[in-house]
């Protein structure tokens, strides 16, 4: 099981420095994928989560692919609708192209209105629209000799009916974000039954869970994955591989933007996370 690392790219604590110590560190830990959000406009919506600077993901992605060996990067996740299809396409494909093969696209339909409104894109139709650019975006990839896209994956994120068509008609992997383990259990058993009725193979499960390491443990139903002491998160792991999983992301922001001032914090959760797992 592949471990990956949702590096915050925007906040009050981030610029080029931080990101690139980012990537060195998550490297350095020894962890396989480096991923980052997506935003366009930091519209009051989007702003109250995830305050400017805001570092557009493909520039990021594109500038730490070089600064690092063996990393693979993606989207977690590129909010379709906002970008013509084609573009998207092209700085995916071109990506992968230019960092040897090492980026995933992960998608998902956005939620931001005000931020759908600032672009002049239908927040009622986002659906139906991502639906539409992700098969433009496959076809636009069978044209090898142009887009060289060398088989980017797709992740796709979302837990509704909908979503999950989606992961199994164009995911690679099925993408959730922040969960609890019984919602993800029973939402897995549904994906499954879609793919069933689709008669399509059962995309891979690749997670994103959040990374909150506590001195004591939390309780209840609401505990959301990787929540909890060191050895409540490498459980939660345990719990994941017995699952299937062969990607889980750590999302080592909580809530608050101030955190991206004290990145050390989140390096040393994920630094405790691969020392109790080598025990």
């Amino acid at each position: 099981m592949r471990l990956g690392v949702n590096v915050p790219n925007f906040g009050p604590g981030t610029d080029p420095e931080v990101l690139r110590r980012w990537a060195l560190t998550v490297e350095g830990l020894g962890y396989d994928l480096l991923m980052v959000s997506d935003h366009v406009v930091i519209t009051p919506d989007v702003a109250e989560q995830y305050p400017a600077p805001f570092y557009d993901p493909f520039t990021t992605l594109a500038w730490l692919a070089g600064s690092t060996t063996r990393l693979t990067f993606g989207t977690t996740v590129l909010i379709v609708p906002y970008r013509h299809p084609l573009l998207v396409a092209r700085m995916a494909a071109n990506l992968n192209d230019l960092s040897g093969g090492r980026f995933v696209l992960g998608v998902g339909a956005g939620w931001a209105r005000q931020e759908f409104e600032a672009l002049g894109v239908a927040y009622e139709r986002r659906g139906r629209l991502t639906d539409e650019h992700l098969t433009a975006i496959r076809a636009a990839w069978a044209d090898e000799a142009d887009y060289r896209s060398g088989g980017v994956p797709i992740w796709v994120g979302g837990g509704s009916g909908a979503a999950l068509r989606r992961a199994v008609r164009f995911g690679q992997a099925w993408h959730p974000l922040r969960m609890t383990l019984p919602w993800l259990r029973e939402r897995w058993a549904t994906l499954q039954e879609v793919a069933a009725a689709e008669e399509l193979p059962v995309p891979a499960l690749a997670p994103r869970i959040l990374l909150r390491v506590t001195g004591t443990p939390v309780t209840g139903d609401e505990r959301l994955l990787g929540e909890g002491t060191i050895e409540q998160v490498t459980e939660d792991l345990e719990q994941l591989r017995e699952m299937g999983a062969e990607t889980v992301v750590f999302d080592p922001f909580f809530e608050d933007p101030a955190e991206t001032l004290r990145p050390e914090a989140a390096w040393e959760m994920l630094a405790a996370v691969v020392a109790r797992m080598q025990k």
